[in-house]
């Protein structure tokens, strides 16, 4: 018995040996590599953003009334100045006849009262009146002139109220849905005075925020007026281009991001307020390491890629990126120029092991 389990251990560690000898006669894995080298790329950083309309303006009636029309159609592009609705202007069609008539009458009453001067003041420097009646004569004037520059004041409210009743669009923009429809009674309060909403859509604005580190890159040259890109469609480089037009000036506790606006124009209407978007802003050139995107690699701890050390083995790097240009990645902190880092065969690469570089791709 003792005898058979000690060849059966002999047998066992036989096996061993063979196992461990093929291991260590398995050939490096071949590999293809790229060597870093410092490329003169624009500085650009990508953002979440919302878009937000420049102007949203509310339409309210000035005056009360019956609506008689709405004279556009709901959701359309209106011009500044176009008519909207007309509310009944009958009644103040009335007052302004009213204040007309009281203006002439006003108007009468002064001319009168200045004839009265003349001739008191004449009498007084004949000697053939009295000071007392130039005084009344005067006053009476005052009086007569007061009274038809405010008969005047009630022509020209009782005008713009007659204005007012037909309702023109304050800015150019898209309408929104009628409040009222035609036949109600519109106040000027503020639950049954609002008719529509007009949001101008050219141009528009999109919010985002910058990170610390990326502005204080881009505060070098000034934020204000870079570039920006909305990403939209298939193609990375398809979307609106415009500006950087404001960035706040305190950094916010709660997320340490820093507020920033850009300004799109927006003709063809594909930004709608609301809508979520991917913003890009763009800042001066720099010199920065970019690997191809199969190079780098990711597991638990991370994005990595592998670089052949001096004694031809391959080696874990931590790695950083930035943005994506083309098929490469740009590498913000874990390479250095002159490292050969492993583009092709990546798969076959065990850490700490040999490889034969195959070709080295420029």
């Amino acid at each position: 018995m003792h005898r058979r389990a000690a060849l059966l251990l002999l047998a066992l560690a036989a096996c061993d040996d063979q196992a461990s000898q093929g291991v260590a006669a398995m050939p490096p894995a071949k590999v293809g590599v790229v060597v870093a080298r410092l490329q003169s790329t624009p500085f650009a950083v990508e953002y979440g953003g919302r878009v937000t309309a420049v102007r949203q303006t509310e339409v309210r009636a000035r005056v009360g009334g019956i609506l008689l029309e709405r004279a556009y159609t709901e959701g359309s592009l209106v011009r500044e100045g176009d008519v909207l609705f007309r509310i009944d202007p009958a009644p103040y069609q009335a007052n302004v006849a009213l204040a007309e008539a009281q203006v002439q009458e006003a108007a009468a009453i002064v001319q009168r009262a200045q004839r009265d001067h003349r001739r008191a003041t004449e009498l007084l420097r004949a000697d053939a009146g009295s000071q007392k009646a130039r005084d009344d004569a005067a006053a009476a004037l005052a009086q007569g002139e007061a009274s038809l520059a405010a008969a005047q004041a009630r022509l020209a409210r009782a005008r713009l109220d007659l204005d007012y009743t037909t309702v023109t669009a304050p800015i150019s923009g898209v309408t929104s849905l009628e409040t009222f429809p035609e036949g109600s009674l519109i106040g000027t309060g503020e639950n049954n005075s609002l008719l529509t909403r007009i949001t101008q859509l050219d141009p528009v604005h999109v919010a985002f925020a910058f990170n610390g580190g990326a502005l204080a890159v881009l505060s070098q040259q000034g934020v204000r007026g870079l570039p920006a890109k909305v990403l939209l469609g298939p193609g990375p480089e398809d979307g609106p281009e415009g500006e950087v037009s404001f960035t706040d000036a305190t950094v916010d506790p709660t997320t340490g991001m820093v507020r920033g606006r850009a300004t799109f124009a927006n003709a063809d209407r594909r930004l709608i307020p609301g809508q979520f978007v991917r913003i890009r802003i763009t800042g001066a050139a720099r010199d920065v390491i970019r690997i191809p995107q199969a190079a780098v690699q990711q597991d638990v701890q991370g994005l990595y890629a592998y670089v052949v050390g001096p004694d031809g083995k391959a080696e874990r790097r931590p790695i950083r990126t930035g943005r994506m240009i083309a098929r490469d990645w740009v590498i913000e902190e874990g390479l250095h120029p002159g490292d050969r880092v492993i583009a092709e065969g990546v798969v076959k690469v065990v850490e700490g092991a040999p490889v034969e570089i195959q070709e080295a791709t420029p």
